[in-house]
């Protein structure tokens, strides 16, 4: 039998990697910095651990994280959000001597974090993207209304979700939520909006030490929170031939190593799908991609024992899975629509990132998390700010 170490034990898709493996049998410990943490109530869930908040105590995380990995034998170690996964790769090569480790380089992982560099990378290789410029003082933003015209969307170069992103439709709500978003995230982007009837699109890819593809996944947002743009709350399992030539020969082109998923929206005007930004880890819709028969997390551990695996490259189209509480609940409420959405929010036929009969105990835990994330002073400093 097999052991895993999971860290983030907050999130749903850490939640997806514990009950994949959990399910075949390999023992999963869990961390995170607080004992009110969705994953953590899981039954495949063989030990738990809090550990000091990698934001708050960076180093002590550290320690305590190579401690652990010292004390009991790991396969493998997932590191499950950007923090500790930068964290994790900044020192790559001492976790390397304890277990195994899928990840990008420190620097790479930087790179397609930002939204700037990755444009450049989309331009360099002839993937379409929204129009957008980066400014370098307040008095360039006429020029960039006469460029891209209104309405328009500004985005932090560095961050995660919906979170910075504001929209203007005319100069003087650009000026003045540009100024908002500047104090926050320095020098943000600005770039032209794609109309919100576009279809959305997700890349997911797994890649090995080589920077060879062993996985393709590629879903469908149905709705999402907030709805103007933010995480999905219901998503299906599609092929689209043209977003996956797109999304691969991106990270191929960054010589990839591990997971990632890159997002693009349609443009209805034009019919091409755009590039929004590249997600250097796992995904909050990585439920979906297991339940649909490509089981990125036990592919990994695969790897991690058997050296390399045939790539995946075909999957199950059709199927659906919903972030139910508190996402689609809440795109529900804000959609001024919403009796007339599709598919219907009533319709409860489906599958879940965290309900599950089989295995209960996490929908109790993301209730009693809501307590954890508001005792935190910067997960209350997000959640205002969204």
């Amino acid at each position: 039998m097999g052991r895993a170490f999971v860290t983030d034990g907050q999130w749903r898709k850490t939640l997806a990697v514990v009950r994949s493996l959990g399910e075949k049998g390999i023992e999963v410990t869990i961390g995170e910095n607080t004992r009110l943490a969705t994953s953590l109530f899981s039954k495949y869930a063989t030990k738990r651990v809090v550990y000091p908040s990698p934001k708050t105590r960076p180093d002590t995380f550290i320690d305590y994280l190579l401690d652990e990995l010292k004390e009991t034998s790991y396969d493998i170690l997932f590191p499950m959000e950007e923090e500790t996964l930068l964290l994790i790769a900044k020192n790559r090569e001492r976790f390397s001597k304890l277990t195994h480790l899928l990840i990008p380089d420190y620097e790479k992982i930087e790179f397609a974090r930002n939204k700037k560099n990755i444009i450049k990378k989309a331009q360099e290789l002839g993937i379409p993207y929204p129009k957008t410029r980066a400014i370098k003082h307040i008095d360039e933003i006429g020029e960039v209304s006469k460029e891209i015209g209104y309405p328009v969307v500004i985005k932090p170069q560095v961050s995660f979700g919906s979170y910075g992103i504001k929209r203007a439709r005319n100069e003087e709500e650009l000026i003045s939520k540009y100024k908002e978003v500047h104090k926050i995230y320095p020098f943000p982007l600005i770039q032209e909006s794609i109309p919100q009837e576009g279809e959305a699109f997700g890349v997911s890819a797994l890649f090995n030490k080589d920077s060879q593809l062993r996985a393709v996944f590629v879903h469908k947002r149905l709705r999402e929170y907030p709805v103007t743009g933010g995480p999905s709350t219901l998503r299906e399992s599609v092929k689209n031939e043209k977003v996956q030539e797109l999304g691969l020969r991106l990270l191929k082109a960054l010589d990839w190593v591990g997971v990632a998923m890159v997002e693009f929206k349609v443009d209805p005007r034009d019919g091409e799908p755009k590039l929004l930004e590249v997600n250097p880890r796992f995904w909050g819709s990585l439920q979906l991609a297991i339940l649909s028969g490509v089981d990125f997390p036990y592919l990994i551990y695969r790897m991690a024992k058997e050296g390399d695996i045939e790539p995946v490259l075909d999957y199950k189209i059709g199927v659906r899975c919903r972030w139910m509480l508190p996402g689609d609940l809440l795109a529900f409420f804000s959609n001024l629509r919403r009796l007339k959405i599709s598919p219907g929010f009533f319709n409860f036929r489906t599958n879940y990132d965290i309900l599950s009969l089989r295995d209960p105990g996490p929908t109790l835990g993301r209730a009693l998390s809501i307590f954890s994330l508001l005792s935190q002073r910067e997960m209350r400093r997000l959640l205002f700010r969204r």
